[in-house]
């Protein structure tokens, strides 16, 4: 082979070797780029995911009906009565919704900030109840020992009620010796024939709850009234649903 031609294939694969290196580094910039590009989306999400901001009771009226979730993020909820799992085997609500009187969500936010403070916060089985859905409920159990007459009205007919249990920070029921809505000698407040922990749950809510303004009834651990809502009027207030 002469020199010449030699000279040009050696030529030839140099050439080759340079163009494949650069073509090498420069996919491996490409994928850095890729990561960081990635690095940087995933950031800019965590650092724009929108922060819950919460309306403050400041300037309403205290009769004022306000929707307890818009106000804090800190309570539970397991509203029986937009369920069939409740004592009437009925759905009596259009949609779960927690509303009270603005005086009502006050003394609830107080109570509840001293729950946390003790590891625990209120979960609802139910709150403000329209008067019409008093109505549904006499019609199905027309009974007062159980259902208040809707001609009177319950003091959750007015906002001033709630029906509520505690739980642990991280969604655990405390125990207390039923269900919700258990019409029986076991759900009696001076019913002292129960395991002392049912006993210590029951008082820890009872004396927390009325310590901010609420007493509770004889035969139902669950229910409180704030006092000063005693005198409010019935309301029918009705709540939107999400359609």
């Amino acid at each position: 082979m002469k020199p010449s031609v030699l000279f040009v294939i050696l030529l030839v694969l140099v050439s080759c070797r340079n163009e494949t290196k650069p073509s090498e580094k420069g996919q491996n910039i490409k994928d850095t780029l890729k990561i960081t590009e990635n690095k940087v989306v995933r950031e800019q999400i965590t650092d724009t995911t929108p922060t819950l901001v919460y309306k403050s009771l400041e300037g309403l009226a205290d009769t004022t009906f306000v929707r307890l979730a818009d106000y804090s993020g800190d309570f539970a909820y397991d509203l029986r009565y937009a369920t069939e799992n409740n004592f009437l085997k009925a759905k009596v609500y259009d949609c779960a919704e927690c509303y009270t009187r603005v005086k009502t969500a006050r003394a609830l936010l107080k109570a509840n900030k001293e729950f946390i403070d003790k590891g625990y916060k209120i979960k609802f089985f139910d709150c403000y109840r329209p008067n019409s859905v008093q109505y549904k409920m006499w019609k199905i159990v027309p009974n007062p020992q159980y259902v208040a007459n809707p001609v009177k009205g319950s003091i959750h007919n007015k906002g001033g009620a709630v029906d509520i249990t505690l739980v642990t920070l991280n969604g655990e029921e405390l125990e207390m010796g039923t269900d919700f809505d258990f019409f029986g000698k076991r759900a009696y407040h001076d019913n002292l024939d129960l395991p002392q922990e049912i006993l210590d749950n029951r008082l820890l809510l009872k004396t927390t709850m009325e310590k901010h303004g609420f007493w509770s009834i004889r035969t139902e651990w669950w229910h409180y009234n704030l006092s000063a809502g005693s005198n409010d009027k019935v309301a029918n207030f009705k709540w939107d649903c999400p359609e």
